[in-house]
């Protein structure tokens, strides 16, 4: 469980196919107090660590997570957005996150617009009955407040708003047009449409 607050933006040094694709990312968290078996989400993805050092620590990925996530997000030198699990007690600054995705949207659009940016994001259709106006989402591991919904032809676009402090401690900074981004809905939207369907 985790909250969409990020507390560190790590790099994969290396990427490894395996029988899964195992992961080595450098980060600045104080590893000692990292258990093995303990969950880290990955831009979003909620990963295990089998293997550690003192500023890095090592993820087995499998086949479906990689296939199931934004392609690109595995290689070597990519940034990944980082949160450590919630532990009872925690402040819960965000929202509630699995570490589940939902599906992959692309960025249509990121403008500035005062000292924030405006992100356009595209989402598949399937997902379109969960996202509404100021509700939460997580995007790549963020917890953020969908601004704005529209339904089009080529899926269901919605805005949100980075203030500047969100795109600083996240990979947000360097978001562009055309970039695939990990979908999370609100997991409250989720029981809700299943409870309305049944």
């Amino acid at each position: 469980m985790f909250t969409g607050i990020i507390t560190d933006v790590g790099t994969i040094a290396e990427a490894e196919q395996r029988g899964d694709l195992r992961l080595t990312v450098q980060c600045s968290y104080d590893m000692a107090g990292v258990e093995l078996g303990a969950s880290i989400a990955c831009s979003g993805v909620c990963l295990t660590v089998v293997d550690k050092g003192e500023d890095w620590f090592a993820v087995d990925v499998s086949a479906e997570s990689v296939a199931r996530t934004a392609q690109g997000q595995w290689n070597t030198g990519s940034k990944l957005n980082l949160e450590r699990s919630l532990k009872l007690g925690d402040e819960m600054g965000g929202h509630i996150v699995t570490g589940h995705i939902d599906g992959i949207g692309e960025i249509v659009s990121a403008d500035p617009v005062g000292d924030s940016i405006e992100i356009v994001i595209r989402a598949p259709d399937e997902l379109a009955k969960y996202i509404a106006p100021k509700g939460s989402i997580t995007l790549n591991g963020v917890s953020l407040t969908v601004n704005e919904v529209r339904d089009e032809e080529s899926g269901c676009h919605f805005t949100i708003n980075l203030i500047p402090h969100t795109a600083e401690v996240t990979t947000f900074a360097s978001a562009a047009a055309g970039q695939p981004v990990n979908i999370e809905i609100d997991i409250l939207a989720r029981y809700l449409a299943r409870m309305t369907s049944a």
